[in-house]
């Protein structure tokens, strides 16, 4: 049985690289299910994660179709959930346990021992600001894996810290948490 990976996308112009991500892990055995926020959707149409993943991409909290509640199927089947990348808005959200899209409300279902990572992807102020490091820290006192960002060239055009790493990175720090949960 192949893993199944929810990867949550954010509004950020970072998500140009989770094709990538997507690919690898397509092409690595892994089942996707791609839930991306409204936002998220201004950035890249959710048709190419669809294509890649072959897979349909979750944008709305309410689906008739299913008989549970969507965000708890998500939630209970998936093997680990990452959000790439991952907005202080919504670092913010999970960390107050505001459930208010599909993305936030299946960050609040998973089962204790799911593995969770976020990979923080803003400008380097918004990264540094005291309220994101602290919502960052009371994400990883509850078990998440954080994904520390890069410096270099920010959408702004400034360098500092807030560039999320490279897909083949993401993917790496994936497969080190998945393992980790064998292991336990």
């Amino acid at each position: 049985m192949s893993q199944q990976v929810v990867l949550g996308l954010t509004a950020g112009i970072a998500i140009y690289k989770i094709p990538r991500l997507v690919s690898l892990l397509v092409q690595n055995g892994f089942e996707v299910d791609v839930i991306m926020t409204d936002d998220a959707k201004r950035f890249v149409s959710p048709l190419v994660f669809s294509t890649l993943s072959k897979r349909m991409v979750y944008t709305d909290m309410f689906d008739e179709k299913t008989p549970q509640p969507l965000h708890i199927r998500l939630a209970t089947d998936c093997s680990a959930l990452f959000i790439a990348p991952a907005t202080a808005n919504t670092i913010a959200k999970i960390a107050l346990g505001i459930a208010d899209n599909l993305l936030t409300a299946v960050a609040l279902a998973l089962p204790p021992k799911t593995p969770r990572l976020v990979a923080p992807s803003m400008d380097e102020n918004m990264f540094l600001n005291p309220a994101t490091q602290a919502n960052l820290k009371t994400l990883q006192e509850r078990g998440w894996k954080v994904i520390q960002p890069e410096s270099g060239r920010l959408a702004t055009g400034k360098v500092g810290k807030g560039r999320m790493p490279e897909p083949e990175a993401l993917f790496d720090c994936l497969l080190s948490a998945l393992r980790k949960k064998i292991r336990s």
